[in-house]
This record gives structure tokens, sequence and C-alpha cells, in this order.
């Protein structure tokens, strides 16, 4: 993208971050994000609270809160009606009360294949913006959601996942990030992203490449939601998860014990994923705590980041 100097856009394109960050004045900062997709499940009200959630943590992984949200959407209204157009937006307006946040606007088209998001503009200190670079050897790797929901959206469109577990599934992508992102800031997180379309392998790469550290990954402490292991092994694995093995997996050594299904189930292309934090290692105690007195998805501390092999991603066992 052309680049304009403006000292200051504090986060721009260069390290592929999850938002914009501009700062208004020496104690305030304006964090702006724009997400949207084609629905992952198949009731339009569920589907208007994933994408919600999906865009209200971008603003969370940069240690930001969010203040004001603008609907974008695209929907077919001749074949799928104005009824579920007003239910993907009610979805959408459910999280965003549950947030704590307005919706004040918004644009819509008609097209072919429905699209739903939000442009969603948070706040931040310029001194507190946490990026996805700047995790230091010996910083401990938290995951604050189990992985797995590329998997089991495919089995939910070949019809292979009860009600129940439906549910299950799309509770943990409509969990908003605010508590982990609260706890991060709390504890002097030294840098954050949000697990999204490129998966763990994906978004790890993002917050080492770009510095002189590696990260070493248990894979044993990884949390998966039920069932993505017996998926994979099945065969019923979205090509979005395969392209991330294929493209990412080049940038991680893995444990000739690992496979190619554990690989996989590791690469999952996820939505509404949970956060990756470098938290302070004196401070990694008080995180999971932090994680785990509001019930968050998941407080996993699943790897540490090292002075070894920087840029690279080490999948122990």
């Amino acid at each position: 993208m052309p680049k304009r100097s403006d000292p200051n856009v504090l986060v721009g394109t260069e390290t592929g971050d999850d938002a914009a960050v501009y700062r208004l004045n020496p104690d305030l900062a304006i964090v702006e994000t724009l997400d949207f997709f084609t629905p992952v499940v198949d009731d339009p009200y569920d589907f208007g609270r994933v994408a919600a959630a999906n865009a209200f943590s971008d603003v969370y992984a940069m240690g930001g809160r969010p203040i004001f949200a603008l609907n974008i959407m695209a929907w077919p209204m001749k074949t799928l009606g104005p009824d579920g157009f007003r239910r993907v937006l009610e979805g959408g307006q459910s999280i965003a009360d549950e947030a704590g946040v307005s919706v004040i606007g918004g644009h819509s088209i008609d097209d072919a294949e429905p699209k739903y998001g939000m442009v969603v503009t948070g706040l931040v200190h310029p001194d507190k913006v946490l990026r996805n670079v700047g995790a230091r050897p010996g910083d401990v790797l938290f995951l604050t959601k189990p992985l797995g929901t590329g998997v089991l959206t495919s089995a939910i469109k070949k019809g292979e996942l009860s009600e129940a577990e439906q549910r299950a599934v799309i509770t943990v992508m409509t969990t908003l990030n605010r508590a982990g992102a609260e706890a991060m800031v709390a504890v002097g997180a030294r840098a954050a992203t949000d697990v999204t379309g490129f998966g763990l392998f994906g978004h790890l790469l993002g917050m080492v490449r770009c510095t002189d550290v590696g990260v070493e990954v248990s894979a044993s402490a990884v949390p998966f939601q039920p069932r993505v292991h017996e998926f994979i092994g099945r065969g019923v694995c979205p090509g979005g998860t395969k392209k991330n093995l294929a493209y990412f997996g080049a940038s991680c050594d893995f444990d000739a014990s690992i496979e190619e299904p554990a690989r996989l189930a590791l690469a999952d292309a996820q939505t509404s994923g949970g956060l990756l934090v470098a938290c302070p290692p004196e401070r990694a105690d008080e995180f999971a705590a932090r994680l785990s007195a509001v019930s968050a998805p998941a407080a996993a501390r699943i790897g540490e980041f090292t002075a070894a092999s920087p840029g690279r991603i080490r999948v122990e066992r």
C-alpha cells in the first residue's frame, strides 16, 4: 500500500497488526478496525453475533476499549429476504450491547452472497498500545480460547454436530475477548494478537518474525474444542486450515512425533478465536488467575518465547 509519513500513525500496515492506531494527543489514541466475512453458521442471528465478536476482538487485541461501531452488510434481498437481514443486525447489536458499545450507523448493499461485519472504533493510551511484536525471551505464551472452530464449522455444514454441540461452538465464537484484554493490560503484557483465519501458526509468526525472538510451543498444552481431532481423522478439514499448514508450516520445526493430523489441528483457521499473549514470567500466575476468575474459555500456557531461532516456531510434543 502507498505510505504517507505521519508521526501520529502509531500502528500501520508494517507488521500486519490487528488494527490501526492513530494518536490524537499525548494521552489519547484511536484504535480502528474493519472486519467482515461470509456466514460460518446457518442461523442469521448467530452469524451476526459471531461476526460482531470477531470485529471487536481486533480492538481488544491492541489493548483498546471499543466505544462505537458501524455495520457493513451485503445481502441477497431477493433470495433471503428482509427477515434474515434484520436478524443478522439484531445479532450484531446483541454483542455490541454486551460490550457496552453503541452501533451508530453503517452501510449495506444488495449482493449475491451474504456478508456482514463491523467497523469498530476504540480508544487507548498511546503508551499502552499492545502490538503483535514486542515479546522478550522468557515471556510466557498464553492462549485464551480453545482451537477448532474451523474444523467444527465444517462439520456443522456437513450436518455432523448435534444441536448442543453446535451451540457450544457458537458460544466460543461469540465470547468477547474483553476479559482477556483487561487481564493482559493489568499485568503489563508485552505483545498480543488474536487468532483468526491464519490460525495459531500464522498469528504466532506475526509475533516473532519482526523481532529477535523465537517461540517454543507445547502441542499437548494447546486446548481444543471437543471432537476436533476426530473430525480431522475422518477428513473433515477446511481448505483454509490446509493452506495455513502448507504456508506457515515452513517456519515451524515440528517434533518428529507430531504427525500430519495433529499439525492440521494446530493450524486450524479460526473465526473469532482467542488472544495470544506474551506475558512477563513474573506476572504469568496473576494473568492465569485473572482469566480463571472470569471463567474465560481458556487460560492455557502453551509455550515460551526464546532467544533461539528468531522468527521460527519450535513445536514440541
